[in-house]
């Protein structure tokens, strides 16, 4: 059971006894899994072992069918397709492969989220993009187009458009897999900040080096379990 005695008591995801498929594959089997707000957490495990079937359980982009899922003050068990959205909004998305649209600016991207979430207002779009902007570093950036920023540019783009409803959560699907380095330092930097700011942020990687760099709770998908990791042992190289 995948739990922690000294979490934050607000617990923003809970899964309790949790059975998770892919279509007709088993994934996860009776799994139990608790995040606190403000909390940063790492999903580790092989390529196949379950980490983006979870990521995409708890934004309901696979229906939870058995057991009790709860994420933002949503049950996911009882979730109508009409409060999906809803769902979302509370939940940011970060992506490897960035999936910015490549034919407007970096502003444009942005403020096509907020329109399709139903924001307005002109002016009040525009504060709310330099806001998220700023927060991460591309205060000036707001005119380029996606093939003129580097790799790490976009995806501090992408982490910026998560950022844009102020939701409770940040799910990061291999946010630095397509990144050099020093450039993924500066992204799981940038996640640990926005933790610190009272949102989970829950990020499934394979890079052990930024997990020791930036060590946080560790929970490794194995054989359709869960299983938490010391920090003080070594994870075995996947």
């Amino acid at each position: 059971m995948i739990m922690q005695e000294n979490l934050p008591l607000d617990i923003i995801i809970e899964l309790t006894d949790c059975t998770i498929w892919q279509q007709d594959h088993l994934v996860f089997s009776n799994i139990n899994f608790r995040v606190g707000k403000g909390e940063f957490l790492y999903l580790v495990g092989r390529v196949g072992s379950g980490k983006s079937s979870l990521i995409k359980t708890l934004n309901a982009q696979i229906p939870l069918k058995q057991g009790i899922g709860l994420v933002a003050g949503y049950n996911l068990s009882t979730l109508k397709s009409r409060e999906v959205p809803y769902l979302r909004r509370k939940i940011g998305i970060v992506f490897q492969d960035f999936q910015l649209l490549i034919d407007r600016p970096v502003h444009e991207n942005l403020e096509f989220v907020l329109k399709a979430t139903g924001w307005k207002n002109k002016k009040e779009i525009d504060v709310r993009i330099g806001e998220v902007l700023e927060k991460v570093g591309l205060g000036l950036k707001g005119y380029k187009m996606p093939h003129q920023l580097s790799g790490g540019e976009q995806q501090r783009v992408v982490i910026g458009r998560a950022l844009l409803n102020d939701p409770d959560i940040i799910l990061a699907d291999e946010p630095t897999g397509n990144l050099d380095p020093e450039t993924s330092e500066g992204i799981l930097k940038l996640l640990t900040d926005i933790s610190k700011t009272g949102r989970a942020v829950v990020v499934a990687t394979h890079n052990y080096t930024l997990l020791k760099k930036f060590s946080a709770r560790t929970i490794k998908c194995d054989g359709g379990k869960l299983i938490e990791i010391n920090e003080d042992e070594e994870i075995e190289l996947l």
